[in-house]
Order: C-alpha cells, then structure tokens, then sequence
C-alpha cells in the first residue's frame, strides 16, 4: 500500500488475515509528490507511480522500481527511476479543455508501462488516454497509443486505478462508481477485445484496483468525511 500527495516515500505490506500493516519500507532516495498506484512484474520487483497531477502542471513525473520487494527485510531501500513526459503535451498546464495528463492508474507489461490518465478536462466526455513508455531507467516520452470513453459523469467515470491479470490477460479500469474488464484483445490493443461493465453497489472515493487472483480483486476506497476507508473483494464473473 502507499499513501499519496505530501506523506513519507514509504511502502506497507498488509496482512489481510491479520487486518493490519505487518512491513514498512522507505524508500530512501525517493520523493512522494504524488504517488497514485502499484504495479509489478513477475519477478517479484515493484512499481511506484509519482505521476499525480490534478492541475496537468507537473514537469516531474516519474514511476520508481523497488527491486524484489518481497525478500527485502529492512526497513529502508533505494529504488531506480523511470522519468517521463507525455510526447503530445506543450504547456503546462493546457487549455481547461485540454486537461488529459494526470495519471492515476498503471500496469506493467512486456517490459512498458501502461499509464491510464484520470481525465480533468472542464468539459469532460469519459475518454482516459493510454500512454506507453519503456520499463527501464532513464528518461523517455510516452508515447499516446489508444483511447477508451468510460462514461460521461465525472464523478462517476474518471478512471482511479488499473491492474492486469496475465493468466487471462484481463485489464480492469477503477473508478469511484464502476469496473471495466477488458479481455480477448492482442498485444496491447486492450479497446479491441471483449468490455464488461461492472457498476459498483455505491460511489465512494475508490482508488486502488489489484488482482487477487484471475477471478477476484481487491478495491480499496479512502476515508473522506467519514466514507470509504474500506478494503473490498469482488468477484469479476458474478
């Protein structure tokens, strides 16, 4: 688990047997601007998304690599840096009607992350944006590659978080209301396949999405004015 805007650069393992956080590791040549998801691969290494960017302003987005994460037993650690910006922005921020460049959802997929924007535009139409960049250290442009319209409400449809199961080459979108379950596509073409929509019983501010096995995942939605704080299981196939 992470925490986002303004908190210490630090990862927490919970144990969801025992309802509690049960490891804690900063990260120590770090900065938490704006940490939004997690993303891994099968190697066992972890990926840190710093590309909040509520006002499509930032000039420092950046994913960190926290190697093997699983076997380290300290309680701080260095993780290597992917820097990026996005090929298609010019100014920063954009036009009000322009603004498609904050990011909260990622995955990790043969050796690219895939960053799914949460869309601020002032006039917003459900579109989140794809953007690919190479999972590597160093700095690079992401590269727009398709786009998906969700749905037309903003507090409803702006996409929060993202995962991807390998075994049934599942992606699934997050919002605060809805589930969006891409699958039977090719590569990375997510859009051209089979979409399950999947409202949720309730809207809170949900914002992380995370596969517990090829037919369940975890939702989690944070504590605001007394709502959320919650860790949720669902099955995708009900």
């Amino acid at each position: 688990m992470i925490e986002d805007s303004g908190n210490a650069p630090t990862i927490y393992g919970y144990d969801i047997q025992k309802k509690l956080v049960a490891q804690t590791i900063t990260i120590t040549n770090a900065k938490n601007t704006d940490w939004e998801d997690l993303a891994s691969d099968l190697d066992g290494n972890l990926y840190i998304g710093d590309f909040g960017n509520n006002h499509n302003k930032r000039n420092d987005l950046s994913i960190y690599k926290v190697e093997r994460v699983g076997s380290i037993s300290e309680k701080e650690t260095e993780a290597t840096k992917t820097s990026f910006s996005f090929e298609d922005q010019v100014q920063f921020p954009p036009k009000k009607k322009n603004r498609n460049f904050d990011v909260e959802g990622f995955i990790f997929l043969n050796d690219y992350f895939y960053l799914f924007t949460r869309n601020r535009s002032k006039h917003f139409d459900g579109t989140t944006s794809v953007y690919r960049l190479p999972a590597k250290e160093g700095s690079f442009k992401a590269k727009r590659i398709a786009s998906y319209i969700t749905c037309t409400q903003k507090q409803e449809c702006a996409v929060t978080s993202a995962d991807y199961d390998l075994e049934t080459n599942t992606l699934v979108l997050l919002s605060y209301s809805n589930v969006w379950a891409f699958s039977n596509f090719e590569n990375d073409r997510f859009f051209e396949g089979t979409v399950k929509h999947i409202p949720l019983q309730y809207p809170s501010q949900k914002e992380s999405i995370s596969f517990k096995n090829s037919d369940t995942v975890f939702i989690v939605d944070e504590l605001t004015n007394i709502v959320g704080g919650n860790l949720y299981e669902m099955k995708l196939n009900n």
